[in-house]
């Protein structure tokens, strides 16, 4: 792996508007490259799920924001909390896995393996997950996603404050038991974590710990909120009209 290139800056960073920044790895593989969300409020700030952990997420914050915000997790996979134990509040429903060990790698068969999942071919990620490295001599062997306790276990219609905004955590099981999104009533806008995303057809509700039945329930729930603008786990951001058609598409 020493053949990898090193990229610099590892994350790419998007303001979408003056208080939510959308944070990508681009090097890592599709299956493994997810959003963060940081969200600022004017009592504190809020990230929407940590990355892999290849390169310190809570630096970049800080560097850029002054400030380390509360870690909030969508769910326990790894491209979504790899980062989470670094900070000093680290958030997620009650019944998410977090603390479970053995769960990262960042080996493509090994992950599915890990998942519970068959998915092979052009479906299916690169046997190694990162088509860079984050700096010289970063071992790729020797990656592991840490457990985290959370600090605080969130449930379902949980309120957060960061004062001026208020954003409501939403329970959507069916990707995992513990999968939340958050939902800013006031500005109209959801965060959906891999609930949702485009295209459809790339959901993953067959691995272990996933459950059908939940996800369709899920997805109805999402087919009532009043939203205008969706942020989801990976992909590019869509209208709430659009997230209605997503729906719709998953349940047919």
């Amino acid at each position: 792996m020493t053949d990898l290139p090193v990229a610099s800056p590892w994350f790419r960073v998007t303001p979408i508007d003056g208080t939510i920044t959308r944070i990508e790895e681009p090097c890592a593989d599709p299956w493994v490259s997810a959003n963060s969300w940081h969200v600022r409020g004017s009592e504190f700030d809020v990230v929407f799920d940590t990355g892999l952990g290849v390169q310190s997420l809570r630096d970049e914050l800080v560097s850029r924001f002054g400030r380390e915000p509360v870690a909030i997790l969508s769910h326990a996979h790894l491209d979504h909390m790899g980062s989470a134990h670094e900070f000093a509040e680290c958030w997620a429903h009650e019944r998410e896995p977090t603390e479970e060990t053995g769960r990262g790698t960042l080996s493509g068969s090994r992950l599915l393996q890990i998942l519970g999942t068959e998915a092979i071919g052009e479906d299916g990620p690169a046997e190694v997950m990162l088509t860079a490295l984050p700096h010289e001599g970063y071992d790729i062997d020797g990656y592991e996603l840490r457990p985290v306790r959370p600090t605080r276990r969130l449930r379902d219609g949980d309120r957060i404050d960061l004062g001026e905004r208020t954003l409501t955590v939403l329970h959507l099981p069916g990707h995992t038991p513990g999968s939340i999104g958050l939902h800013d009533e006031g500005s109209r806008i959801l965060f959906t974590g891999d609930v949702v995303y485009e295209p459809i057809e790339d959901l993953l509700d067959d691995l272990g710990g996933s459950d059908v039945g939940q996800y369709r329930a899920s997805m109805r729930r999402l087919a009532g909120l009043d939203v205008d603008i969706v942020h989801p786990g990976h992909g590019e951001s869509f209208s709430g009209e659009r997230l209605r058609e997503l729906v719709a598409e998953y349940l047919r």
